[in-house]
């Protein structure tokens, strides 16, 4: 009986011992981390800086620079000859998804399990070098509750701004068009008509979507609609860019087709997803209001070879067949022109980790290698809303760095391997 009452005794003290231990403050001096390096990508004027030294207290750049003084007692990390970079950006991916969903296998996937899917993905990701990402639709809230797991430190991954589900039409692109009609099922995010687009845009920021993702054009991985037509109308886009605005969120429009991008540009749009159809009256809208294009091109190659593997319904290759090679063309007269650009993959549409493979499609379409890499640096930084987080290795920024061997400012494919990265100034890897 002594040893019960000594127990619950102990016991009751707990909670009392646990509160005075959590408010007792503690004063431990964060450690400077010198990072050193043979060179440095100076993304704002395609530049190398020789002798690259990197200074981060805590998760934030204090100075970056060439030849830096270096504390005494600052912990050294020298990586030698390779090149460092910022840590890259992809505006457009699909974290919770993986290529097998572009047919019929996604109807058998819970929320649970893609979320899980999710999770390996992010962590495959960051590993590629991205240490920031814009989830841009994703079933159930699953992106949410993953970018709110690696904030809290569960699981490894990028720094995620998610959309949740995408709105879209009864019937559209954003729609669920792989079940037969008996099965009466609708994706979550369709809304149809200005009023009940507004409701589901403040739910989905109720629930904690950093940006909205609305489909305004037809898309290719989808049955019965047609990529080159609008689908939500001016009034209904109108009332969706309006209204996230005023509540202080980003816009990002899937866009295939003239109308579509012109209408969501009209509409105020902050981004087009895709503009495979992009024409001359489209550039020059998106030139005018400073739209950002997100082009998605290296998935052309790999969908189109791989179509058999993950069993991609006929009808929605014979789509990809068509619209994809086109976009290369219209979106290069884009770039040519001026049209404002930041770096997007599409990721899940072919496997994640591949997404630095859409560089060179970029430098192909006429980009040099230093604007292609400002597109996943500064450019995507700016379109996101975090140019003071992200995007340069400048002081007071997030420690995210990647390091690669060679020069991505002369073969841009370095940056397929990277090989070794920082994110908040916790090394991954």
């Amino acid at each position: 009986m002594n040893a019960i009452a000594s127990s619950l005794r102990c016991a009751r003290a707990l909670p009392a011992l646990l509160l005075a231990c959590a408010a007792t403050p503690t004063f431990a001096a964060e450690t400077t981390v010198a990072v050193k390096a043979a060179r440095m990508v100076d993304v704002r004027n395609g530049a190398l800086i020789d002798n690259a030294v990197v200074l981060i207290t805590g998760d934030r750049i204090t100075a970056a620079g060439s030849k830096l003084a270096i504390p005494a007692g600052a912990k050294v990390i020298d990586l030698g000859n390779k090149t460092l970079l910022p840590g890259l950006i992809d505006a457009h991916t699909h974290i919770t998804g993986s290529p097998e969903d572009a047919g019929y296998g996604i109807i058998a996937k819970s929320i649970p399990r893609i979320t899980l899917q999710g999770a390996k993905n992010a962590l495959v990701t960051l590993r590629a070098g991205f240490t920031t990402i814009r989830d841009v639709g994703s079933d159930g809230y699953a992106d949410i509750g993953l970018r709110d797991a690696i904030n809290d430190g569960d699981v490894p991954g990028p720094r995620i701004l998610a959309s949740g589900p995408p709105l879209g039409i009864t019937g559209g692109h954003c729609d669920d068009t792989m079940h037969a009609p008996e099965y009466k099922s609708s994706a979550l995010g369709v809304a149809d008509g200005a009023d009940e687009a507004m409701k589901v845009t403040r739910r989905n920021i109720k629930y904690g979507a950093d940006v909205i993702k609305i489909c305004a054009t037809g898309g290719v991985l989808s049955f019965g609609d047609d990529p080159r037509t609008s689908q939500y109308t001016l009034e209904e886009l109108k009332a969706i860019i309006g209204d996230a605005h005023r509540l202080g969120r980003k816009t990002a429009a899937h866009a295939h087709g003239g109308d579509g991008i012109k209408l969501a540009v009209l509409a105020g749009v902050d981004s087009i997803e895709h503009g495979s159809y992009i024409d001359e009256e489209g550039i020059k809208l998106m030139k005018e209001h400073r739209t950002y294009l997100v082009p998605t091109l290296y998935l052309g190659d790999w969908l189109i070879d791989n179509a058999e593997a993950i069993k991609l319904p006929k009808p929605l290759l014979e789509k990809a067949k068509v619209v994809l090679p086109l976009a290369r063309v219209n979106i290069g007269k884009a770039i040519k022109a001026g049209v404002p650009i930041a770096f997007g993959t599409d990721a899940a549409v072919y496997p994640h980790g591949l997404n630095a493979r859409e560089f060179a499609v970029l430098v192909k379409l006429g980009m040099t290698p230093a604007q292609a890499i400002r597109t996943a640096t500064v450019n995507a930084a700016d379109l996101l809303g975090w140019s003071d987080k992200v995007g340069s290795i400048e002081a007071g920024k997030y420690a995210d760095l990647i390091a690669v061997d060679g020069d991505p400012l002369k073969d841009v494919r370095t940056l397929e391997q990277v090989q070794w990265v920082m994110k908040g100034g916790a090394v991954v890897q």
